[in-house]
């Protein structure tokens, strides 16, 4: 009988990394399982749902001995959530099960062969590899995320575009009705290369990069894209298709301009949101010469407005937005200012961060 050896929280952690991607309901009920792959000490774990595959790699105590298996990752992860944190805990492979011993506990788990579990084969040639501080992806992925479409017939929009070219590397996400842009500097030139990730990868990937120090590495290839982290390697399907060309949505030369605090912009839109009707977020943004005003209306003819004192000295703009997505970019910014650059009331507006060339969010106008 081969044991492997650990506190809970140690076990519990490193599956956790990898269960995001399991779906409970699968057409191949062997993608409800994690592939545990133990040698001597060593514990290899992946997960796939053939478009993605997380695989993990921990050091633990073991006798010299080594097994492979696969067992229900979410059924293994709520046993172990019920231990405490720093209880030993043992897994043995016995036959076709899996057994699990904490304390005075012992759970009898059934297993499926190794030997069964499609692993994702991987792209034979990848592009040059680059890395990028985890902190500095995971912000560049809060930054345009939220404008990802859901669901949409254009299935290249439920996704991001990745663009790394010379010593930049810029995400983009549009839903067709708004469009977030951010970028970073990397350490190395590359080629140009262009990929669009798919919406689960981004939301997983979001879930898995930390704060702390240490890079991302990323690889990719025409059909997949490689990601390495905190003795992780995820790979993944690529959305196939043609991103729109954000460079022709993003607006030029808005000659009406104005800064704000961030802050207060956001209390006065979440005011006035409460007013909009469900169906219906839309809000009149009224600028004129020292203020900015900020109203709504529903069916039941109740109405808010609300006022800000701004430094602005430009023509007179009436123009309507969907709230949310208002809300939406200026959530997921934490600058004090804002600058908001506007044509006239068809065009689209321009949300940036003062001095700063690194984000830009484009949202259109709607009919009020």
């Amino acid at each position: 009988m081969i044991v492997l050896k650990a506190t809970q929280d140690k076990v519990l952690a490193v599956l956790q990394s990898v269960a995001g991607i399991v779906e409970r309901r699968h057409t191949l009920p062997i993608l409800a399982n994690v592939l545990i792959r133990k040698t001597g000490g060593s514990l290899q774990l992946t997960t796939s749902d053939l478009e993605i595959q997380i695989r993990t790699t921990a050091e633990l105590d073991g006798d010299a001995g080594s097994f492979t298996t696969t067992v229900g990752a979410r059924k293994l992860i709520d046993i172990l959530r019920t231990m405490p944190s720093d209880q030993t805990v043992s897994l043995e492979s016995n036959q076709s099960k899996l057994i699990l011993k904490g304390g005075k506990s012992r759970f009898t788990l059934q297993t499926l062969p190794a030997e069964d579990f499609p692993l994702v084969q991987e792209a034979a040639t990848f592009g040059p590899a680059f890395s990028v501080p985890q902190k500095t992806l995971k912000d560049l992925l809060q930054q345009v995320s939220f404008s990802m479409a859901i669901h949409d017939i254009r299935y290249y929009l439920n996704g991001i575009l990745f663009v790394a070219e010379g010593k930049q590397l810029s995400l983009v996400a549009t839903d067709g009705h708004r469009l977030a842009y951010a970028s970073a500097t990397l350490e190395i030139e590359v080629p140009r290369q262009e990929v669009i990730l798919p919406r689960k990868t981004v939301l997983e990937m979001q879930r898995l990069l930390s704060d702390k120090e240490g890079a991302i590495e990323m690889q990719f290839a025409s059909n997949q894209a490689k990601f390495g982290f905190d003795g992780m390697e995820f790979v993944t399907k690529l959305v196939e298709g043609k991103f729109p060309d954000y460079n022709r949505v993003i607006p030029k030369n808005h000659k009406n301009t104005i800064t704000l605090g961030r802050t207060a912009l956001l209390a006065t839109l979440q005011r006035t949101a409460i007013l909009t009707s469900e169906k219906f977020k839309g809000v009149r943004l009224n600028l004129e010469p020292g203020v900015l005003r900020v109203a709504s209306s529903n069916a039941e003819q109740e109405e808010a407005v609300d006022e800000l004192e701004i430094d602005y000295a430009g023509e007179a703009i009436e123009i309507g937005f969907n709230v949310t997505y208002l809300i939406d970019a200026l959530t997921n910014m934490d600058q004090d200012m804002v600058q908001i650059d506007l044509a006239d009331s068809n065009s689209s507006a321009l949300i940036t961060i003062p001095d700063n060339t690194t984000f830009k969010y484009v949202v259109m106008p709607m009919r009020i």
